[in-house]
């Protein structure tokens, strides 16, 4: 009897299961199961509002994402759950969430279902700006020595800002909690009834590493006294390697998924990191980028670095035997979805509705058209803030150039260009700090669908861009150390030789446009820096005012 692996992706407004032939990394079914309250930015279920700067979520979304796309795939394959030997999740992250003693978030229980505090904060949930401000500002002070590890600056899209912003405005949350938990550690506790913290969502998003781990309990007390004791408190000490697995399904695991008992759970993977061995980037130098909503740029290295601006390196991240670098961009598809929703005119809609065609293909149809720099445009990618390399929140957008003979799919184009600058910038960063980039390879579904988008960062980029053959890496990935969880391959690496396929595509840069691009970079930059390290830059002032007048 054929053996599968199940993979399953959790992204930032859906859920993605693959089931995976373990044998040879064969897809034979897929689902997706888009979450009921999508993304919580402006009111919360029960009509509260939200302020400024919140993205939260509800978990029992991805309760439903187990309880349908499991048994979805199992029945469009026509295959019994006795035939899966193992399981493999991935996560957005930082994407965390309070638990009472029984396990269960706090939102579920009537009396935190309007206190937004209670729900769970996604990776995007930038309010926290603050407190990770001055988490940087104290390590900077006391010479801690894990602030060089995460680019020298604390995000606020990680755990301990966001814990430190429920403790100062919802302290009844805080003391009502008995764990804070990365939501994929949630759900490892909800399928196997283990409570543990992947070292992965621990290492890149919570100042963990396997030396030290945790920043000290002193550091704590002296950022504010009421965290005495929270780490082994409400943040747990059992940190579990790669080399792990997350424990077995057990009774509720198995009524979740449909699937038997005993089946063994890998550890956890954060999303973008899940594509790496999808995408078959096992080496040195490997460069994953991951273009979805956001983006992240993933690199593996024999070598431990110091890299400013970026958000993590930890030692056997991902593929064991190398550190892994992360950074990325908070807005990417965001940007685009923005701009269709709020910038089009209405005779552009109208186009797109009678010829059948989504804003974005006919918005792509134009705007390939004009040649690099025919708009007159260059635009700061920066509409969800900053998280490479000046990880800072508070910046916002920008597009210089405009006219009155401007057209919609010039902007289109300034801004998906002003996305690859970003990526540039990240890119030169890891090059400059010694990392070196052999190999790229990019996953997600602008990547597999924009063919003018995949162009213009190969010409920006200058460097080769593979396309990964999957349209799920993420939940390949999964599958990938599903299978070795469950014992069909010794390793990472071996899992993904045998599951990866030819690149879908591969894009090779244009000289001639390279160059246009490299002029217009170069001014790229010096907007970065003016508006992105001034101390006092327009934009900041802007976010004061705005702030001001709200609180009125």
């Amino acid at each position: 009897m054929k053996k599968y692996v199940i993979g399953i992706d959790y992204g930032t407004l859906s859920g993605r299961c693959v089931l995976v032939d373990s044998e040879n990394g064969a897809t034979v079914a897929e689902s997706v199961l888009d979450y009921a309250h999508a993304v919580l930015d402006e009111y919360l279920p029960c009509g509260r509002e939200l302020p400024k700067l919140y993205a939260l979520q509800h978990p029992q979304d991805y309760l439903d994402v187990l309880r349908f796309t499991v048994r979805d795939v199992l029945g469009k394959a026509g295959v019994c759950g006795d035939a899966v030997i193992g399981m493999g999740i991935d996560f957005t992250s930082c994407t965390v969430l309070p638990i009472d003693k029984d396990g269960l978030p706090l939102c579920f229980a009537e009396k935190y279902k309007s206190e937004p505090h209670a729900y769970v904060k996604l990776w995007k949930h930038h309010a926290a700006y603050a407190e990770a401000d001055e988490m940087t500002a104290l390590a900077e002070a006391r010479g801690e020595p894990w602030l060089a590890a995460y680019g020298r600056k604390v995000s606020s899209e990680w755990l301990f800002p966001k814990l430190l912003q429920i403790l100062r405005e919802a302290p009844e949350v805080y003391n009502d909690t008995e764990r804070f938990l990365e939501a994929a550690d949630w759900l490892s506790l909800m399928l196997t009834g283990n409570e543990s913290h992947s070292a992965v969502f621990a290492g890149y998003k919570a100042l963990w590493n396997d030396e030290c781990g945790y920043p000290s309990n002193d550091f704590m007390v002296a950022l504010d006294e009421r965290l005495d004791g929270v780490v082994g408190t409400k943040i747990s000490e059992k940190v579990l390697a790669m080399d792990k697995i997350a424990g077995v399904l057990n009774k509720n695991g198995a009524e979740l998924t449909g699937l038997n008992a005993g089946i063994p759970l890998a550890l956890p993977m954060i999303d973008a990191h899940a594509a790496m061995p999808a995408c078959g980037c096992t080496e040195d130098g490997d460069l994953v980028l991951i273009i979805g909503t956001s983006s992240c740029q993933i690199v593996n290295s024999v070598l431990k670095k110091s890299v400013d601006g970026i958000c993590g390196c930890v030692k056997d991240g991902v593929v064991p035997g190398f550190y892994t670098y992360e950074a990325g961009q908070p807005a990417v598809g965001d940007i685009f979805d923005w701009f269709v929703k709020n910038c089009v005119p209405a005779a552009y809609s109208e186009e797109a509705e009678k010829r059948k065609i989504s804003i974005h293909s006919l918005l792509r149809e134009r705007a390939v058209k004009l040649q690099a720099g025919e708009s007159g445009l260059l635009a700061l990618d920066w509409l969800n803030g900053n998280r490479s390399v000046l990880v800072d929140s508070e910046l916002s957008g920008m597009i210089l150039g405009l006219t009155l003979r401007t057209k919609p799919e010039e902007i289109y184009r300034a801004l998906i260009e002003a996305t690859a600058f970003g990526t540039r910038m990240i890119l030169e960063q890891y090059e400059q700090s010694g990392i070196e980039i052999k190999r790229m390879c990019a996953a997600g579904g602008i990547a597999q669908k924009d063919d003018m988008m995949m162009q213009i960062y190969a010409d920006v980029l200058g460097k080769e861009i593979s396309i990964a053959a999957s349209a799920q890496a993420g939940a390949l990935g999964s599958a990938v150390y599903a299978a070795v969880a469950a014992g069909v391959y010794p390793s990472v690496a071996a899992a993904s030789r045998a599951f990866v396929k030819a690149p879908l595509k591969v894009y090779r840069p244009n000289q001639k446009d390279g160059k246009v691009y490299s002029a217009l970079y170069a001014e790229y930059k010096r907007l970065h820096d003016q508006f992105g390290k001034e101390r006092n830059s327009v934009m900041k002032v802007l976010r004061k005012i705005n702030s001001n007048k709200i609180n009125d």
